[in-house]
């Protein structure tokens, strides 16, 4: 193997010789002052960049290091973005249901409102539905009580009518008189139902023309009364319902068989009980026409206006309730 011998001669000279010795013998390299000023500078310039290099491979790895968190944390951020986009998706079409829900449930109101506004003869099928409920509302609630508190229905059930208001020959006198009342052809003791809200004015046993006789006053002038009866189901004084037990039928006083006189009266004058049997829901106008000389127009308005009060006075209250419960 050769051998290297660095030779520094005279520094004058400012020579570096090189010997190299091999079994070949020895050969001598001079450097001068030029090669020497480019070795050094050749070593600054390669330490330099060692140097360099070594900064940039540091920066570099740091820069790595944080674009790899950099990368975590969006990585993160984007599966949580998915989770709550997933959740949003979710409660989207939970709305989306929910809306199609209620939309079908409006639809079915809205539909079976129409039925209703047919019966009641409120064609309002063009107004807000809000509108249109409230109409509905106060025309269904203005019947209820109407019909409720004026006498309606027959006082017994599937009862034949045996004689009609109007003159008539009388069955035991043979006279020719008015009938003031209605009669029900029905067996002894058949229940007798309170056609409407009222107070018992009076309750009077006998056996004689009327025979047991019973009277009840309802609102806004009307009366029923009822003759012939078996016994009675309540007493002067009492305050009933429309639908209540007051007493059975029978054949009391001057009667030729077991059967019911009904009579109905507004302010003492008779009227024709046949219109208010007949009288319900479904034909509610029907009444205003049949039964003339009552101002019929004034009383339902009157009835409106209250029943209008009351439906806004429970509103109030509703959301009274509402905001105090929250």
């Amino acid at each position: 193997m050769p051998s290297i011998r660095f030779n520094m001669r005279n520094s004058m000279k400012e020579q570096v010789i090189v010997s190299v010795s091999s079994i070949h013998g020895t050969r001598h390299f001079h450097i001068g002052k030029w090669y020497r000023h480019l070795l050094k500078g050749f070593g600054y310039v390669l330490f330099s960049g060692v140097i360099t290099i070594g900064g940039v491979i540091y920066y570099l790895s740091n820069e790595v290091d944080f674009a790899k968190l950099k990368q975590q944390e969006l990585e993160n951020q984007s599966s949580s973005l998915l989770g709550e986009l997933s959740a949003l998706k979710d409660l989207k079409d939970n709305l989306e249901s929910d809306l199609n829900e209620r939309e079908e449930k409006i639809q079915i109101v809205s539909d079976r409102l129409g039925d209703l506004e047919k019966v009641l003869g409120v064609g309002e099928s063009h107004a807000e539905l809000e509108s249109r409920l409230d109409t509905a509302a106060i025309t269904s609630s203005v019947r209820m009580v109407m019909l409720s508190q004026i006498p309606s229905g027959s006082p017994v059930q599937d009862a034949r009518i045996s004689s009609g208001y109007g003159k008539r020959t009388h069955p035991i006198t043979g006279e020719v008189k008015f009938h003031r009342g209605q009669d029900f052809a029905v067996n002894i003791g058949t229940p007798i139902y309170a056609p409407a809200d009222g107070v018992v004015e009076v309750t009077r046993a006998s056996n004689q023309g009327s025979g047991n006789f019973l009277r009840l006053q309802h609102s806004y002038g009307f009366s029923s009364s009822y003759s012939h009866m078996q016994k009675f189901a309540v007493k002067s004084g009492d305050f009933v319902q429309k639908g209540d037990l007051i007493g059975y039928s029978g054949n009391t006083g001057l009667s030729s068989g077991p059967h019911l006189h009904y009579e109905i009266r507004f302010v003492g004058r008779p009227l024709d009980p046949r219109p208010f049997v007949d009288w319900g829901v479904n034909d509610f106008d029907s009444l205003f026409s049949k039964v003339r000389g009552i101002r019929w127009e004034s009383l339902v308005n009157k009835v409106e206006l209250r029943v209008s009060a009351q439906l806004q006075l429970s509103s109030q209250k509703a959301v009274q309730l509402v905001d105090n419960s929250g």
